[in-house]
């Protein structure tokens, strides 16, 4: 259903919520995507409660935000429901930006992220990102599975986008079907006697791996994440697109990009090299069907690549920046210098929790970044 707000404004937002602060030696503003990844020999449990600690050094060290993804039916990836580990991230942490990145609004009602999101928002004022992205998260089967019985999918993003919006700012036109349905909590609660609630309301990114969501981002005045750790050869292009089409908007009046970025660092290289090496047999895995946990290094070592794997491999690991400290924020200097974005969103490929705090670690050190 269209709802006829193209050129959006986000009602109460800040725009300095919008924008990362720069600290140390660093580029840009850093921040950590988390996909609480679930290593051979370990547990969902495990994988959620480091999260926790993740997010935690994250906020300690200068990181300017946290996000979680959301993905489905992959077996070394928990973050299936991003609301409910953004809930408990927001209990155990106090200044960090916690958010989306993201959820994929063609899964779910606008109303029921709308809903979400106003509590998370009730719950750490002034904290919450979210970001939106048109991708089922998963395979064909899992969408279908996700959206049963829902006609609208992907091709639908700018309608549902639309929609979620007049919900987060509970502005639908007189007149409209849904004039009268509130998100709860939301702006509602500030208007009328005794209305105290406040009208502030998280902002919306836009993410994507390809130009269709640069643009709609730069049409609307939106804040845009690309996924450059998956979809490297289309970061520049998308951004090219995403500049050219911004329009300034109530939260913004000038772009603003972040990119996700796979990057580890460890004490010596040939470390760092076995460690991301598991990512890439874990993606192989799920491309031929045979997902599961995130192998350990050693299995990684000891499996025999076929050489189209060989080939998928080396890819793989071009788009990672990884190696020690100085290789690492030389690669994300580069990076940044070359995209031109204004944030770095990183996330670790390690097989342990242990392996991805070190590196945020290594790396914080190396970008001077505060230590409390």
């Amino acid at each position: 259903m269209a709802v006829g707000k193209d050129s959006v404004d986000q009602g109460s937002v800040d725009r300095a919520e919008i924008r990362g602060v720069r600290r140390g030696r660093a580029p840009v503003p850093l921040s950590v995507l988390d996909l609480a990844t679930v290593g051979s020999g370990h547990t969902a449990t495990e994988a959620l409660r480091a999260g926790i600690e993740l997010a935690r050094a994250a906020e300690r060290r200068g990181f300017h935000r946290f996000w979680v993804a959301e993905h489905h039916s992959m077996p070394g990836v928990a973050s299936s429901s991003p609301a409910v580990i953004l809930a408990h991230l927001a209990a155990h942490t106090e200044r960090i930006r916690l958010g989306s990145g993201g959820v994929m609004l063609p899964n779910h009602a606008p109303l029921v992220i709308a809903e979400q999101f106003g509590t998370l928002e009730a719950l750490a004022p002034g904290r919450i990102d979210l970001g939106l992205g048109r991708a089922p998260g998963s395979d064909g089967a899992t969408a279908a599975a996700l959206r049963r019985g829902r006609v609208d999918g992907a091709d639908e993003f700018p309608s549902q986008l639309a929609e979620l919006i007049r919900f987060l700012d509970d502005d639908f036109p007189d007149g409209h079907p849904y004039s009268r349905v509130h998100a709860v909590p939301g702006p509602v609660q500030s208007r009328g006697p005794g209305g105290v609630q406040s009208a502030a309301r998280p902002p919306v990114w836009l993410l994507g791996s390809s130009g269709f969501s640069a643009e709609l981002a730069g049409r609307m005045g939106l804040p845009f994440a690309f996924a450059h750790h998956f979809s490297a050869a289309h970061t520049i292009p998308a951004l090219e697109l995403y500049r050219a089409s911004f329009r300034p908007s109530d939260v913004l009046d000038e772009p603003y990009a972040l990119i996700g970025v796979s990057a580890l660092a460890a004490d010596d290289a040939a470390s760092a090299q076995a460690q991301v090496l598991t990512s890439a047999l874990s993606m192989i895995r799920l491309r031929t069907g045979q997902a599961g946990l995130v192998p350990t290094p050693e299995e990684a070592a000891a499996h025999t690549f076929s050489p189209v794997e060989r080939d998928f491999v080396d890819g793989w690991l071009a788009n990672i920046v990884y190696g020690t400290p100085e290789m690492v924020t030389k690669g994300l200097d580069e990076l940044a210098e070359r995209t031109g974005a204004q944030e770095l969103m990183i996330t670790g490929n390690a097989h342990t929790a242990e392996v991805r705090a070190r590196s945020y670690e290594l790396i914080a050190d190396a970008y001077e970044l505060p230590t409390s």
